[in-house]
């Protein structure tokens, strides 16, 4: 939990002060890294946390539900979470290499998502995703 919250700490120093992505995130409160952090704690194999506690993954989805997230601002967020890989996990490459094909995956979906106007019927897209060493679970 330590290392993700350092993680998400550091990421969002630098989207906040990102021309490009600081808008998107005009709503951010610090409680935000504490829920992205949950997040991430059960996708990568952690407690159901954010399911429990959050809504689970219908309630990130709906989250991103009118953000008409661009090409552009998915490329700068995938750089800034990169440089805080680098930054704040250890220097094991497969394992940041894992973490950012999740942060590329999501990242897909949250821009598709995004496209869509608040409160839209989204399904029902099923339990939290799981990522592992080899991607999906």
């Amino acid at each position: 939990m330590d290392a993700l919250r350092r993680l998400s700490n550091t990421f969002y120093d630098g989207v906040l002060a990102d021309p490009l992505l600081a808008p998107v995130f005009a709503d951010f409160t610090r409680a935000h890294i504490e829920r992205v952090t949950v997040w991430l704690a059960e996708v990568f194999g952690g407690p159901a946390g954010f399911t429990a506690e959050h809504g689970g993954h219908q309630a990130l989805l709906r989250a991103h539900l009118g953000l008409s997230i661009t090409g552009e601002q998915r490329t700068r967020w995938m750089e800034l979470m990169t440089d805080a890989v680098r930054r704040e996990i250890p220097k094991d490459e497969t394992l940041r290499r894992r973490l950012l094909e999740y942060f590329d995956w999501g990242t897909q979906i949250a821009r598709d998502v995004s496209a869509g106007p608040v409160g839209q019927d989204l399904g029902e897209p099923g339990p939290t995703p799981r990522w592992g060493w080899d991607g999906l679970v």
